[in-house]
């Protein structure tokens, strides 16, 4: 228990890194290179990691790697990008506030176990919380962007939910024979690569980088994707799933905080109640003892009964 409460603090830097990364590509991110932004985001991270880990794929990883670099990578950040150039920041982050609740739903139907209705609870709790900051008094998700919430970029972000969720789920669920630093590298290199020749084809060169949308590149690479996809799927490997959909919460809250600082959303007792309703859903997914209280289930599955490894990392189910 105490082992796992630590990995918290980790792993929530990396959806506070994401909401703010809803921003950055918003305002010093081309609009029209959505390729070309996903491809500078995961290959320079996913090549910086492999370096720092050492370690090839082997074995099973070459096409887990592939998958998970489709899923977690290539598919997600063009989808994310377009949410996030098509979307006021505060509703890009809003709609993966939901990611929670699917997760849930999704390892309970890749792995079988039931959600704990206290991982339910508090992924309901944070999605009236972010719901009322956002759409109460004014201050709705429209941001300071002056731009309207529409069903493309709304299609975008609920689709990058959808395909987060199944590759996390995954991701969680292998997690034996490379470590944290390594398939976070694989996949960030595969999904980059996969990338590269459709961005050429599709979109020609790279496109100009002057002095801010150079530091935004770097903030999105080195922060926002190498540092804390790489707390994330550790945080997976040590934390209940549903823990982790959980502090994702902190993603849209990101988004929120930015909206209201930076672009004048207003802020009044309504937003402040859903930020507490927020917080009251990341204390619910708090790490109990008995999602990791059985001892042999660390160790690998167990034949009978489900209560084996996935039981005791899925127990909501879910990774971010």
């Amino acid at each position: 228990m105490e082992a796992n409460a630590r990995w918290v603090l980790p792993t929530a830097l990396a959806p506070l890194a994401w909401g703010a990364n809803y921003y950055v590509t918003h305002a010093y991110l081309p609009a029209d290179r959505p390729l070309w932004g996903a491809v500078l985001r995961a290959l320079p991270a996913g090549l910086l990691l492999l370096a720092l880990a050492r370690r090839r794929p082997h074995g099973p990883w070459w096409w887990r790697s592939a998958l998970l670099g489709l899923l977690n990578t290539a598919v997600f950040f063009v989808l994310l990008y377009l949410a996030s150039q098509l979307l006021p920041t505060s509703a890009a982050a809003t709609v993966m506030a939901a990611s929670p609740l699917a997760m849930l739903l999704t390892a309970w139907a890749l792995a079988g176990p039931r959600p704990h209705r206290a991982h339910l609870a508090g992924a309901a709790a944070g999605l009236v919380g972010v719901a009322l900051t956002l759409l109460g008094g004014g201050g709705g998700g429209g941001g300071g962007t002056g731009g309207g919430i529409g069903w493309t970029g709304l299609a975008a972000s609920a689709g990058a939910m959808l395909v987060s969720s199944v590759g996390y789920v995954l991701a969680a669920r292998w997690r034996e024979g490379a470590d944290p630093l390594a398939a976070t590298s694989w996949q960030l290199t595969a999904g980059g690569l996969m990338l590269l020749p459709l961005a050429v084809t599709a979109e020609g060169a790279p496109p100009p980088l002057d002095t801010p949308t150079l530091l935004a590149f770097a903030y999105t690479t080195l922060i926002a994707t190498a540092l804390a996809f790489t707390c994330w799927f550790a945080g997976l490997r040590h934390l209940p799933a549903g823990t982790v959909g959980l502090l994702g919460l902190l993603n849209p809250l990101a988004g929120v905080l930015l909206g209201t600082a930076l672009d004048g959303d207003p802020f009044g007792v309504r937003q402040g109640v859903g930020l507490a309703l927020v917080a009251a859903g990341i204390l619910l997914g708090r790490p109990r003892a008995r999602a990791v209280e059985p001892a042999p289930a660390e160790a690998g599955p167990a034949p009978a009964a489900p209560a084996g490894p996935l039981r005791a990392r899925l127990p909501g189910g879910r990774v971010a």
